[in-house]
């Protein structure tokens, strides 16, 4: 049955696992009010999300199998970084399955996704213009002709819209599949006459060695990790490993790794129970030996004291 919800979020943790297709692991760069928007719209095999970020961040996205999916953003303005390359508003990504990547928002951002399951994209790409549209092996940057793809970003917005302010005419199952097959055709259109970014081999080879980092990583999510043994772990210079994390993350595999355990001690408060856990077992338990600077760079990212945010009521 068609369907669409619109929501605000103001924890970056909400708002990631509310992504649909996709399971990612987000972290705010920047001291502020993080807000997000999230509009999902589900037709009959399309489903769409249209989602916006008020501050600087990182995520780690790992696509789900079984959908052929495609993102791009919404309006010009501040790029966003997939792998290092820069997505601008006149391009696509076409994701390929089961894809492990990160995506870099350098500034506040708006951007949007269409999936399909592969088998219907198979088809209809065949159907429509002879193409074959299986997810390809690597993700793939396209410069759609720009009459078509300003024809699929209107198409996206003005579902976006009717969301928001008439989301009966979206249930109503003809006039979601009358806006499904626009839509469809026009990214079918964008994905035919598409002129794919040239391959970057040694972006190709950064991908494998961030993939590798961010495993090695995940391996040891309660431990202080140290930038020689990961190295070791993964086959790579402290030089490539600084380059690389440059490239991708925008910052070094030292900073990186500091922010994320920022990030996981806060989950951790929010999830603990006050009786139960203090901001001193937190904060030793992913390596914060020196509480009053860890307490001043808990504020500065978070807006709040970690006693604040174990205190607080959670839903």
């Amino acid at each position: 049955m068609p369907s669409s919800a619109v929501q605000i979020f103001s924890d970056p943790d909400d708002y990631a696992s509310s992504i649909r297709a996709t399971t990612i692991e987000m972290m705010v760069m920047e001291r502020g009010r993080f807000t997000a928007k999230l509009t999902r719209i589900d037709l009959h095999r399309l489903w769409m999300q249209r989602l916006s970020e008020n501050l600087p961040r990182i995520a780690h996205a790992a696509i789900r199998p079984g959908r052929a999916i495609i993102t791009f953003c919404t309006y010009s303005g501040p790029s966003l970084l997939w792998s290092g390359a820069e997505l601008q508003a006149s391009s696509i990504v076409r994701h390929c399955e089961g894809e492990n990547a990160f995506q870099r928002a350098p500034a506040p951002a708006s951007w949007c996704g269409m999936s399909l399951p592969v088998e219907d994209m198979v088809s209809v790409g065949a159907a429509i213009a002879g193409l074959d549209l299986t997810p390809p092996i690597d993700p793939l940057i396209l410069t759609p002709v720009p009459s078509a793809m300003a024809k699929l970003q209107r198409l996206h917005g003005a579902a976006g819209q009717l969301a928001e302010d008439a989301p009966e005419i979206i249930s109503h199952p003809e006039a979601a599949r009358g806006l499904e097959q626009a839509l469809i055709e026009a990214l079918v259109s964008c994905l035919g006459e598409g002129e794919a970014r040239e391959d970057r081999s040694v972006q190709r080879r950064h991908s494998l060695i961030l993939r590798r980092f961010r495993r090695a990583v995940e391996e040891h999510p309660d431990q202080t990790l140290y930038i020689p043994e990961l190295c070791t772990s993964i086959g790579a210079t402290g030089r490539t490993l600084r380059a690389c994390c440059q490239e991708q993350l925008g910052m070094s595999p030292k900073r990186y790794l500091l922010l994320r355990r920022m990030h996981l001690a806060r989950r951790a408060l929010r999830e603990s129970s006050l009786t139960a856990t203090t901001v001193t077992d937190v904060a030793t338990q992913y390596g914060f030996w020196e509480f009053g600077r860890f307490a001043g760079e808990y504020k500065s990212l978070f807006g709040e004291s970690p006693s604040a945010t174990l205190r607080r009521p959670w839903e």
